[in-house]
């Protein structure tokens, strides 16, 4: 009666891990305080910051302002804000700091626009006049909504996805990591000879997804 010789079936190797634990929570959080952030205040920006009253051949009428015509600011950086959001993920190193710190900066510089922006009278003012035809015409009964620092909020969450980005964007991927600068993909290693009389060197070759038989 012959003996058989167990030969160890290796296990699969374990897929190697692109992004850490910690690296993925920072992206994902990144991600969603960025487009929720943009979303905000882009949204907002478009509702009526400030109310009141012009007067208009004896009487009044009402005139209102809304983000846009305070301040285009946080408009404009929520817009620059989340593109650099995703031109993270097209640069590395230098230039992936670079634009995560353009990131914070537009939620920063966002978010103080929409805090100037919530005492601002001279966009009323503005239509006043042109309501009236009176260039000298002024509003009375001048009223904010809590919209600028919905805006200013809003912002902050852009400001933060930037400071995960610059605190974190060294373990993020990067799109198109598989190819080189040249576009072509990177040319693996040669695979190891397999030795047929050798069982080991099959179970190898399988679990590579290689044909063992190949070549002979």
């Amino acid at each position: 009666m012959g003996y058989v010789s167990a030969v160890p079936v290796p296990q699969p190797r374990a897929a190697r891990v692109a992004v850490p634990t910690g690296g993925r929570r920072s992206l994902a959080a990144a991600l969603l305080l960025g487009a929720l952030g943009a979303t905000v205040v882009l949204l907002s920006a478009g509702q009526i910051w400030a109310e009141g009253v012009a007067s208009v051949g004896g009487g009044t009428v009402p005139v209102e302002a809304d983000g846009g015509a305070v301040t285009g600011v946080p408009t404009a950086l929520a817009i620059v804000g989340l593109a650099a959001l995703f031109a993270v993920f097209a640069v590395r190193r230098t230039g992936r700091t670079l634009v995560a710190a353009l990131l914070a900066l537009s939620g920063a510089g966002a978010a103080l626009a929409a805090v100037l922006g919530a005492t601002d009278s001279a966009a009323l003012d503005a239509e006043a006049a042109r309501i009236s035809g009176d260039t000298a015409a002024a509003v009375a009964g001048l009223t904010h909504t809590a919209w600028p620092y919905v805006t200013a909020a809003g912002a902050v969450l852009i400001l933060l996805a930037g400071l995960l980005a610059l605190r974190f964007g060294k373990t993020w991927p990067a799109m198109g990591g598989r190819y080189e600068r040249s576009g072509t993909p990177r040319t693996g290693r040669k695979a190891p000879t397999v030795d047929p009389d050798r069982p080991e060197d099959l179970w190898k070759a399988l679990d590579r997804g290689e044909d063992p038989t190949r070549g002979e």
